[in-house]
Protein backbone atom coordinates (compact mmCIF):
# COMPACT_ATOMS: atom_id res chain seq x y z
CA UNK A 1 0.00 0.00 0.00
CA UNK A 2 1.33 3.44 -0.91
CA UNK A 3 2.31 5.94 1.81
CA UNK A 4 -0.43 8.28 0.53
CA UNK A 5 -3.13 5.65 1.06
CA UNK A 6 -1.78 4.78 4.50
CA UNK A 7 -1.93 8.47 5.39
CA UNK A 8 -5.53 8.68 4.17
CA UNK A 9 -6.64 5.67 6.19
CA UNK A 10 -4.87 6.92 9.29
CA UNK A 11 -6.54 10.33 8.95
CA UNK A 12 -10.00 8.80 8.48
CA UNK A 13 -9.57 6.39 11.38
CA UNK A 14 -12.90 4.81 12.25
CA UNK A 15 -15.03 7.76 11.12
CA UNK A 16 -16.86 5.60 8.55
CA UNK A 17 -17.62 2.84 11.04
CA UNK A 18 -17.42 -0.93 10.68
CA UNK A 19 -17.06 -1.94 7.02
CA UNK A 20 -16.66 1.68 6.00
CA UNK A 21 -13.19 1.21 4.55
CA UNK A 22 -11.82 -1.63 2.44
CA UNK A 23 -8.12 -1.46 1.66
CA UNK A 24 -5.18 -3.33 0.17
CA UNK A 25 -5.74 -7.04 -0.59
CA UNK A 26 -9.34 -6.86 0.71
CA UNK A 27 -10.45 -4.68 -2.22
CA UNK A 28 -12.72 -6.75 -4.46
CA UNK A 29 -12.18 -6.86 -8.22
CA UNK A 30 -15.73 -5.63 -8.80
CA UNK A 31 -14.64 -2.05 -8.09
CA UNK A 32 -12.62 -2.06 -11.30
CA UNK A 33 -15.35 -3.65 -13.41
CA UNK A 34 -16.74 -1.79 -16.39
CA UNK A 35 -19.75 -2.88 -18.48
CA UNK A 36 -17.80 -2.01 -21.64
CA UNK A 37 -15.02 -4.41 -20.61
CA UNK A 38 -12.47 -1.62 -20.13
CA UNK A 39 -11.11 -2.58 -16.73
CA UNK A 40 -10.01 0.26 -14.51
CA UNK A 41 -7.20 0.25 -11.99
CA UNK A 42 -7.74 -1.74 -8.80
CA UNK A 43 -8.05 0.97 -6.11
CA UNK A 44 -5.93 0.75 -3.02
CA UNK A 45 -8.89 1.82 -0.89
CA UNK A 46 -12.69 1.91 -1.12
CA UNK A 47 -14.57 4.31 1.15
CA UNK A 48 -18.11 3.11 1.93
CA UNK A 49 -20.01 5.65 4.04
CA UNK A 50 -23.45 4.81 5.40
CA UNK A 51 -24.74 8.38 5.55
CA UNK A 52 -24.23 11.95 4.41
CA UNK A 53 -22.04 12.74 7.39
CA UNK A 54 -19.74 9.90 6.37
CA UNK A 55 -19.50 11.24 2.82
CA UNK A 56 -18.63 14.68 4.18
CA UNK A 57 -15.94 13.23 6.45
CA UNK A 58 -14.43 11.28 3.57
CA UNK A 59 -14.32 14.31 1.28
CA UNK A 60 -12.90 16.62 3.93
CA UNK A 61 -10.07 14.15 4.50
CA UNK A 62 -9.44 13.54 0.80
CA UNK A 63 -9.48 17.27 0.13
CA UNK A 64 -6.98 18.01 2.87
CA UNK A 65 -4.61 15.36 1.46
CA UNK A 66 -5.25 16.19 -2.22
CA UNK A 67 -6.47 12.62 -2.75
CA UNK A 68 -8.40 12.12 -6.03
CA UNK A 69 -11.77 10.37 -5.64
CA UNK A 70 -13.93 8.50 -8.14
CA UNK A 71 -17.56 8.13 -7.11
CA UNK A 72 -19.28 4.81 -7.81
CA UNK A 73 -22.91 3.75 -7.71
CA UNK A 74 -24.15 0.66 -9.56
CA UNK A 75 -21.28 0.79 -12.08
CA UNK A 76 -23.65 0.43 -15.04
CA UNK A 77 -22.49 3.56 -16.90
CA UNK A 78 -21.24 3.15 -20.46
CA UNK A 79 -18.79 6.04 -20.77
CA UNK A 80 -16.23 5.23 -18.08
CA UNK A 81 -17.23 7.90 -15.56
CA UNK A 82 -16.88 5.42 -12.67
CA UNK A 83 -13.82 3.65 -14.08
CA UNK A 84 -10.93 3.90 -11.62
CA UNK A 85 -7.77 5.67 -12.76
CA UNK A 86 -4.39 5.03 -11.10
CA UNK A 87 -4.02 6.92 -7.84
CA UNK A 88 -7.75 7.32 -7.22
CA UNK A 89 -9.67 5.93 -4.27
CA UNK A 90 -13.28 4.85 -4.68
CA UNK A 91 -16.10 6.60 -2.84
CA UNK A 92 -18.86 3.99 -3.08
CA UNK A 93 -22.52 4.78 -2.41
CA UNK A 94 -23.41 1.09 -2.17
CA UNK A 95 -24.40 1.20 1.52
CA UNK A 96 -26.63 4.29 1.19
CA UNK A 97 -29.64 2.34 -0.01
CA UNK A 98 -32.45 3.72 2.12
CA UNK A 99 -35.83 4.35 0.50
CA UNK A 100 -38.43 6.17 2.58
CA UNK A 101 -42.13 5.37 2.47
CA UNK A 102 -43.72 7.30 -0.41
CA UNK A 103 -45.69 10.41 0.44
CA UNK A 104 -49.00 9.66 -1.28
CA UNK A 105 -50.38 13.15 -0.76
CA UNK A 106 -47.38 14.86 -2.34
CA UNK A 107 -46.70 11.97 -4.77
CA UNK A 108 -43.00 11.92 -3.87
CA UNK A 109 -40.35 9.71 -2.34
CA UNK A 110 -36.93 10.25 -0.75
CA UNK A 111 -34.21 7.75 -1.67
CA UNK A 112 -30.53 7.32 -0.92
CA UNK A 113 -27.93 7.63 -3.64
CA UNK A 114 -27.18 3.91 -3.50
CA UNK A 115 -30.80 2.80 -3.84
CA UNK A 116 -31.51 1.03 -7.11
CA UNK A 117 -34.06 2.31 -9.59
CA UNK A 118 -35.98 -0.93 -9.12
CA UNK A 119 -36.28 -0.37 -5.38
CA UNK A 120 -37.77 3.07 -6.02
CA UNK A 121 -40.14 1.63 -8.62
CA UNK A 122 -41.28 -1.10 -6.23
CA UNK A 123 -41.81 1.32 -3.35
CA UNK A 124 -43.87 3.59 -5.60
CA UNK A 125 -45.89 0.66 -6.91
CA UNK A 126 -46.67 -0.49 -3.39
CA UNK A 127 -48.20 2.92 -2.69
CA UNK A 128 -50.34 2.87 -5.83
CA UNK A 129 -48.00 5.23 -7.68
CA UNK A 130 -45.28 4.88 -10.30
CA UNK A 131 -41.82 6.27 -10.98
CA UNK A 132 -41.52 7.79 -14.43
CA UNK A 133 -38.05 6.60 -15.52
CA UNK A 134 -37.27 3.03 -16.52
CA UNK A 135 -34.09 1.53 -17.99
CA UNK A 136 -32.85 -1.98 -18.66
CA UNK A 137 -30.34 -1.83 -15.80
CA UNK A 138 -33.07 -0.97 -13.29
CA UNK A 139 -31.95 -3.68 -10.89
CA UNK A 140 -28.42 -2.32 -10.45
CA UNK A 141 -28.38 1.32 -11.62
CA UNK A 142 -28.63 3.64 -8.63
CA UNK A 143 -30.39 6.91 -7.87
CA UNK A 144 -27.10 8.81 -7.45
CA UNK A 145 -25.70 7.57 -10.74
CA UNK A 146 -28.98 8.22 -12.55
CA UNK A 147 -28.96 11.79 -11.29
CA UNK A 148 -25.29 12.26 -12.14
CA UNK A 149 -25.93 11.24 -15.76
CA UNK A 150 -29.50 12.60 -16.07
CA UNK A 151 -30.67 9.13 -17.11
CA UNK A 152 -33.35 8.78 -19.77
CA UNK A 153 -34.74 5.38 -20.74
CA UNK A 154 -37.90 4.24 -22.41
CA UNK A 155 -40.53 6.73 -21.21
CA UNK A 156 -38.87 10.12 -21.70
CA UNK A 157 -41.58 10.84 -24.26
CA UNK A 158 -44.20 10.91 -21.47
CA UNK A 159 -42.35 11.73 -18.24
CA UNK A 160 -39.13 13.46 -19.29
CA UNK A 161 -35.51 12.77 -18.34
CA UNK A 162 -34.40 12.09 -14.77
CA UNK A 163 -34.04 15.84 -14.24
CA UNK A 164 -37.82 16.15 -14.47
CA UNK A 165 -38.23 13.65 -11.61
CA UNK A 166 -36.00 15.50 -9.13
CA UNK A 167 -37.84 17.70 -6.62
CA UNK A 168 -34.78 18.30 -4.46
CA UNK A 169 -31.37 16.92 -3.55
CA UNK A 170 -28.91 16.50 -0.76
CA UNK A 171 -25.32 16.78 -1.97
CA UNK A 172 -21.85 17.09 -0.47
CA UNK A 173 -19.29 19.45 -2.00
CA UNK A 174 -15.61 18.66 -2.31
CA UNK A 175 -14.87 20.63 0.88
CA UNK A 176 -17.42 18.62 2.87
CA UNK A 177 -20.17 21.26 2.82
CA UNK A 178 -23.65 19.74 2.75
CA UNK A 179 -26.42 21.27 0.62
CA UNK A 180 -29.95 20.05 1.34
CA UNK A 181 -33.19 20.79 -0.53
CA UNK A 182 -35.39 17.79 0.27
CA UNK A 183 -38.64 19.69 0.90
CA UNK A 184 -40.15 18.16 -2.22
CA UNK A 185 -41.80 21.43 -3.28
CA UNK A 186 -43.00 21.54 -6.86
CA UNK A 187 -42.80 25.36 -6.91
CA UNK A 188 -39.98 27.12 -5.10
CA UNK A 189 -38.27 30.14 -6.65
CA UNK A 190 -36.53 31.15 -3.42
CA UNK A 191 -33.19 31.99 -4.97
CA UNK A 192 -30.99 29.71 -7.07
CA UNK A 193 -32.11 26.11 -7.57
CA UNK A 194 -28.76 24.58 -6.62
CA UNK A 195 -30.04 21.04 -7.12
CA UNK A 196 -29.87 21.51 -10.87
CA UNK A 197 -26.09 21.91 -10.66
CA UNK A 198 -25.64 18.27 -9.72
CA UNK A 199 -27.94 16.70 -12.32
CA UNK A 200 -26.07 15.52 -15.41
CA UNK A 201 -22.66 16.77 -14.20
CA UNK A 202 -21.36 13.26 -13.52
CA UNK A 203 -20.14 13.81 -9.98
CA UNK A 204 -17.67 16.52 -10.96
CA UNK A 205 -19.24 19.28 -8.82
CA UNK A 206 -20.42 17.32 -5.79
CA UNK A 207 -21.66 13.96 -4.54
CA UNK A 208 -25.41 13.39 -4.38
CA UNK A 209 -26.37 11.51 -1.20
CA UNK A 210 -30.20 11.65 -1.20
CA UNK A 211 -32.95 12.81 -3.54
CA UNK A 212 -36.61 13.73 -3.31
CA UNK A 213 -38.19 12.25 -6.42
CA UNK A 214 -41.47 12.96 -8.17
CA UNK A 215 -43.96 10.11 -8.50
CA UNK A 216 -46.92 9.79 -10.85
CA UNK A 217 -50.37 8.19 -10.76
CA UNK A 218 -50.20 4.51 -11.60
CA UNK A 219 -51.85 3.98 -15.00
CA UNK A 220 -55.10 2.03 -15.00
CA UNK A 221 -54.28 0.68 -18.46
CA UNK A 222 -51.01 -0.21 -20.20
CA UNK A 223 -51.12 -1.43 -23.78
CA UNK A 224 -48.39 -1.75 -26.38
CA UNK A 225 -48.17 -2.60 -30.05
CA UNK A 226 -45.39 -3.99 -32.21
CA UNK A 227 -45.44 -2.56 -35.73
CA UNK A 228 -43.70 -3.42 -38.99
CA UNK A 229 -43.03 -0.33 -41.11
CA UNK A 230 -41.66 0.29 -44.62
CA UNK A 231 -39.23 3.11 -43.70
CA UNK A 232 -37.95 5.58 -41.14
CA UNK A 233 -40.21 8.22 -42.68
CA UNK A 234 -43.18 5.93 -41.98
CA UNK A 235 -42.03 5.47 -38.36
CA UNK A 236 -41.83 9.25 -37.90
CA UNK A 237 -45.25 9.65 -39.55
CA UNK A 238 -46.76 7.05 -37.20
CA UNK A 239 -45.23 8.86 -34.23
CA UNK A 240 -46.88 12.08 -35.37
CA UNK A 241 -50.23 10.36 -35.89
CA UNK A 242 -50.17 8.76 -32.43
CA UNK A 243 -49.18 12.04 -30.77
CA UNK A 244 -51.90 13.98 -32.56
CA UNK A 245 -54.61 11.37 -31.93
CA UNK A 246 -53.72 10.19 -28.41
CA UNK A 247 -51.85 13.11 -26.86
CA UNK A 248 -50.35 12.27 -23.46
CA UNK A 249 -51.56 8.66 -23.63
CA UNK A 250 -48.47 7.85 -25.71
CA UNK A 251 -45.77 6.90 -23.21
CA UNK A 252 -43.04 5.13 -25.22
CA UNK A 253 -41.97 4.81 -28.85
CA UNK A 254 -39.04 2.48 -29.52
CA UNK A 255 -37.44 1.69 -32.88
CA UNK A 256 -35.45 -1.26 -34.24
CA UNK A 257 -33.90 -1.11 -37.70
CA UNK A 258 -33.04 -4.03 -40.00
CA UNK A 259 -30.96 -6.16 -39.85
CA UNK A 260 -30.94 -6.19 -36.03
CA UNK A 261 -34.48 -7.52 -35.63
CA UNK A 262 -33.81 -10.22 -38.26
CA UNK A 263 -30.85 -11.50 -36.19
CA UNK A 264 -32.92 -11.38 -33.01
CA UNK A 265 -35.72 -13.45 -34.56
CA UNK A 266 -33.24 -16.11 -35.66
CA UNK A 267 -31.93 -16.59 -32.12
CA UNK A 268 -34.61 -15.47 -29.64
CA UNK A 269 -36.08 -17.96 -27.21
CA UNK A 270 -39.58 -16.45 -27.42
CA UNK A 271 -41.94 -16.44 -30.42
CA UNK A 272 -41.39 -13.42 -32.66
CA UNK A 273 -44.36 -11.03 -32.58
CA UNK A 274 -43.99 -10.32 -36.31
CA UNK A 275 -41.93 -11.98 -39.07
CA UNK A 276 -38.48 -10.64 -39.97
CA UNK A 277 -37.91 -8.81 -43.23
CA UNK A 278 -39.28 -5.31 -42.73
CA UNK A 279 -36.92 -2.31 -42.81
CA UNK A 280 -38.15 -0.83 -39.51
CA UNK A 281 -40.00 -2.06 -36.43
CA UNK A 282 -41.56 0.07 -33.71
CA UNK A 283 -42.84 -0.72 -30.22
CA UNK A 284 -45.41 1.89 -29.17
CA UNK A 285 -46.93 2.04 -25.69
CA UNK A 286 -49.84 3.91 -24.15
CA UNK A 287 -50.66 4.43 -20.48
CA UNK A 288 -54.11 5.67 -19.57
CA UNK A 289 -56.77 6.02 -16.93
CA UNK A 290 -59.79 4.66 -18.84
CA UNK A 291 -59.22 0.94 -19.54
CA UNK A 292 -62.55 0.57 -21.29
CA UNK A 293 -61.67 3.26 -23.87
CA UNK A 294 -57.87 3.45 -24.09
CA UNK A 295 -57.32 0.18 -25.96
CA UNK A 296 -60.09 0.95 -28.42
CA UNK A 297 -58.66 4.38 -29.23
CA UNK A 298 -55.14 2.95 -29.62
CA UNK A 299 -56.31 0.19 -31.96
CA UNK A 300 -58.34 2.59 -34.06
CA UNK A 301 -55.32 4.82 -34.71
CA UNK A 302 -53.12 1.83 -35.57
CA UNK A 303 -55.71 0.46 -38.00
CA UNK A 304 -55.91 3.87 -39.63
CA UNK A 305 -52.11 3.78 -40.03
CA UNK A 306 -52.38 0.45 -41.86
CA UNK A 307 -55.17 1.74 -44.09
CA UNK A 308 -53.11 4.82 -44.95
CA UNK A 309 -50.04 2.74 -45.83
CA UNK A 310 -47.98 4.03 -42.92
CA UNK A 311 -47.73 0.62 -41.24
CA UNK A 312 -47.54 -2.79 -42.90
CA UNK A 313 -48.51 -4.96 -39.95
CA UNK A 314 -49.35 -4.51 -36.26
CA UNK A 315 -49.83 -6.76 -33.27
CA UNK A 316 -51.47 -5.25 -30.15
CA UNK A 317 -51.10 -6.72 -26.65
CA UNK A 318 -54.29 -8.19 -25.26
CA UNK A 319 -53.14 -9.07 -21.73
CA UNK A 320 -50.45 -8.15 -19.18
CA UNK A 321 -48.53 -11.25 -20.26
CA UNK A 322 -48.53 -10.16 -23.91
CA UNK A 323 -47.65 -6.61 -22.85
CA UNK A 324 -44.56 -7.87 -21.00
CA UNK A 325 -43.66 -10.23 -23.85
CA UNK A 326 -43.49 -7.35 -26.34
CA UNK A 327 -41.22 -5.40 -24.00
CA UNK A 328 -39.06 -8.51 -23.65
CA UNK A 329 -38.58 -8.44 -27.43
CA UNK A 330 -37.40 -4.83 -27.20
CA UNK A 331 -34.92 -5.69 -24.44
CA UNK A 332 -33.71 -8.77 -26.33
CA UNK A 333 -31.70 -6.44 -28.56
CA UNK A 334 -29.19 -6.08 -25.74
CA UNK A 335 -28.70 -9.86 -25.56
CA UNK A 336 -27.81 -10.02 -29.24
CA UNK A 337 -25.52 -7.00 -29.21
CA UNK A 338 -23.71 -7.89 -25.98
CA UNK A 339 -22.82 -11.25 -27.54
CA UNK A 340 -20.90 -9.54 -30.36
CA UNK A 341 -17.21 -8.99 -29.72
CA UNK A 342 -15.47 -5.75 -30.66
CA UNK A 343 -18.67 -3.80 -31.22
CA UNK A 344 -18.48 0.00 -31.44
CA UNK A 345 -21.52 1.27 -29.57
CA UNK A 346 -22.61 4.89 -29.18
CA UNK A 347 -25.55 6.66 -27.56
CA UNK A 348 -26.53 9.70 -29.63
CA UNK A 349 -29.40 12.10 -30.21
CA UNK A 350 -30.39 13.42 -33.62
CA UNK A 351 -33.28 15.74 -34.61
CA UNK A 352 -36.01 13.72 -36.31
CA UNK A 353 -35.92 16.03 -39.33
CA UNK A 354 -32.24 15.14 -39.90
CA UNK A 355 -32.25 11.52 -38.79
CA UNK A 356 -32.76 9.96 -42.21
CA UNK A 357 -29.98 12.00 -43.77
CA UNK A 358 -27.65 11.22 -40.86
CA UNK A 359 -28.27 7.47 -41.09
CA UNK A 360 -27.75 7.44 -44.84
CA UNK A 361 -24.58 9.50 -44.77
CA UNK A 362 -23.10 7.54 -41.85
CA UNK A 363 -23.80 4.24 -43.62
CA UNK A 364 -21.99 5.39 -46.75
CA UNK A 365 -18.98 6.76 -44.85
CA UNK A 366 -18.59 3.72 -42.59
CA UNK A 367 -18.73 1.29 -45.50
CA UNK A 368 -16.27 3.41 -47.46
CA UNK A 369 -13.76 2.83 -44.65
CA UNK A 370 -14.76 -0.81 -44.11
CA UNK A 371 -16.97 -2.42 -46.80
CA UNK A 372 -17.60 -5.44 -44.54
CA UNK A 373 -18.83 -3.39 -41.56
CA UNK A 374 -22.15 -4.38 -39.96
CA UNK A 375 -24.42 -1.64 -38.60
CA UNK A 376 -27.15 -2.18 -36.00
CA UNK A 377 -29.43 0.62 -34.82
CA UNK A 378 -32.21 0.74 -32.25
CA UNK A 379 -33.36 3.18 -29.59
CA UNK A 380 -35.90 5.67 -28.34
CA UNK A 381 -37.22 7.24 -31.53
CA UNK A 382 -39.85 9.27 -29.69
CA UNK A 383 -37.14 11.53 -28.24
CA UNK A 384 -34.57 11.24 -31.04
CA UNK A 385 -32.20 8.94 -29.11
CA UNK A 386 -30.46 6.20 -31.11
CA UNK A 387 -28.13 3.44 -29.94
CA UNK A 388 -25.86 3.06 -32.97
CA UNK A 389 -23.65 -0.05 -33.08
CA UNK A 390 -20.96 -0.98 -35.62
CA UNK A 391 -18.93 -4.15 -36.01
CA UNK A 392 -15.86 -3.06 -37.93
CA UNK A 393 -12.11 -3.53 -38.33
CA UNK A 394 -11.68 0.25 -38.09
CA UNK A 395 -13.33 1.46 -34.86
CA UNK A 396 -11.55 4.83 -34.94
CA UNK A 397 -13.01 5.66 -38.35
CA UNK A 398 -16.48 4.59 -37.18
CA UNK A 399 -16.38 6.80 -34.08
CA UNK A 400 -15.14 9.75 -36.12
CA UNK A 401 -17.84 9.27 -38.77
CA UNK A 402 -20.67 8.92 -36.27
CA UNK A 403 -19.78 11.79 -33.96
CA UNK A 404 -18.94 14.24 -36.72
CA UNK A 405 -22.14 13.25 -38.50
CA UNK A 406 -24.13 13.82 -35.32
CA UNK A 407 -22.57 17.25 -34.88
CA UNK A 408 -23.34 18.18 -38.49
CA UNK A 409 -26.96 17.12 -37.94
CA UNK A 410 -27.29 19.35 -34.88
CA UNK A 411 -27.40 16.40 -32.49
CA UNK A 412 -25.69 15.34 -29.28
CA UNK A 413 -22.77 12.93 -28.81
CA UNK A 414 -24.43 11.62 -25.65
CA UNK A 415 -28.18 11.34 -25.28
CA UNK A 416 -28.45 9.66 -21.90
CA UNK A 417 -25.17 8.05 -20.74
CA UNK A 418 -23.04 11.12 -20.17
CA UNK A 419 -19.52 11.94 -21.35
CA UNK A 420 -17.31 10.28 -18.73
CA UNK A 421 -13.77 9.43 -19.77
CA UNK A 422 -14.61 7.89 -23.12
CA UNK A 423 -16.45 10.71 -24.89
CA UNK A 424 -14.69 13.84 -23.66
CA UNK A 425 -12.52 14.09 -26.79
CA UNK A 426 -15.74 14.60 -28.80
CA UNK A 427 -17.43 17.11 -26.52
CA UNK A 428 -16.05 20.08 -28.45
CA UNK A 429 -18.01 19.00 -31.53
CA UNK A 430 -21.35 19.79 -29.88
CA UNK A 431 -20.47 22.35 -27.19
CA UNK A 432 -18.91 25.71 -27.97
CA UNK A 433 -15.61 26.93 -26.54
CA UNK A 434 -17.58 29.35 -24.36
CA UNK A 435 -19.77 26.55 -23.00
CA UNK A 436 -16.82 24.31 -22.14
CA UNK A 437 -14.94 27.23 -20.59
CA UNK A 438 -17.98 27.91 -18.41
CA UNK A 439 -18.05 24.25 -17.35
CA UNK A 440 -14.40 24.54 -16.34
CA UNK A 441 -15.09 27.69 -14.33
CA UNK A 442 -17.88 25.96 -12.44
CA UNK A 443 -15.61 23.00 -11.71
CA UNK A 444 -12.84 25.29 -10.46
CA UNK A 445 -15.26 27.05 -8.08
CA UNK A 446 -16.92 23.92 -6.66
CA UNK A 447 -13.81 21.72 -6.59
CA UNK A 448 -10.69 23.92 -6.67
CA UNK A 449 -8.39 21.03 -5.71
CA UNK A 450 -9.88 18.95 -8.55
CA UNK A 451 -10.36 15.80 -6.48
CA UNK A 452 -13.88 14.80 -7.60
CA UNK A 453 -14.11 12.57 -10.68
CA UNK A 454 -11.02 14.21 -12.10
CA UNK A 455 -10.79 14.16 -15.89
CA UNK A 456 -14.41 13.16 -16.44
CA UNK A 457 -16.46 15.16 -18.98
CA UNK A 458 -13.47 17.45 -19.68
CA UNK A 459 -9.94 18.09 -18.46
CA UNK A 460 -9.65 21.08 -16.17
CA UNK A 461 -6.68 22.32 -18.21
CA UNK A 462 -7.72 22.63 -21.88
CA UNK A 463 -5.87 20.34 -24.31
CA UNK A 464 -3.47 21.88 -26.78
CA UNK A 465 -4.50 22.01 -30.48
CA UNK A 466 -2.17 19.09 -31.17
CA UNK A 467 -4.10 16.97 -28.62
CA UNK A 468 -7.50 17.64 -30.17
CA UNK A 469 -8.97 14.80 -32.30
Amino acid sequence: MSPETEQLLAALGDRLGAGGVIAGPDVDQRYRDDPDGKLGALPEAVLRPRDTEGVAAALITCGRLGQPVVVQGGRTGLTGAARVKPGEVVLSMERMTGVAAPDRQEASIVAGAGATMQSVQEAADGAGLMFGVDIGARGSATVGGNIATNAGGIRVLRYGMYRAQVLGLEAVLADGSVLTSLKGLRKDNSGYDLSQLFIGTEGTLGVVTRAALRLHPKPASEINAFCALPSLDAAIALLGLLRQSLGPLLSAYEVNFAPLYDIMVATMAMPAPLPAGSPVYVLAEIQGSEPERDGERFTEVLMRAIEDGIADDVVVSQSPREFRALWDVREDANRVLFSMKGLVGVDISVPLARMGAFLGEADIAIHAADPAADIYVFGHLGDGNLHYQVRTVDPAAAYDTIYRGVAAAGGGVSAEHGIGLDKKQWLHLVRSDAEIATMRRLKAVFDPANILNRGRVFDLVPPTPAEMP
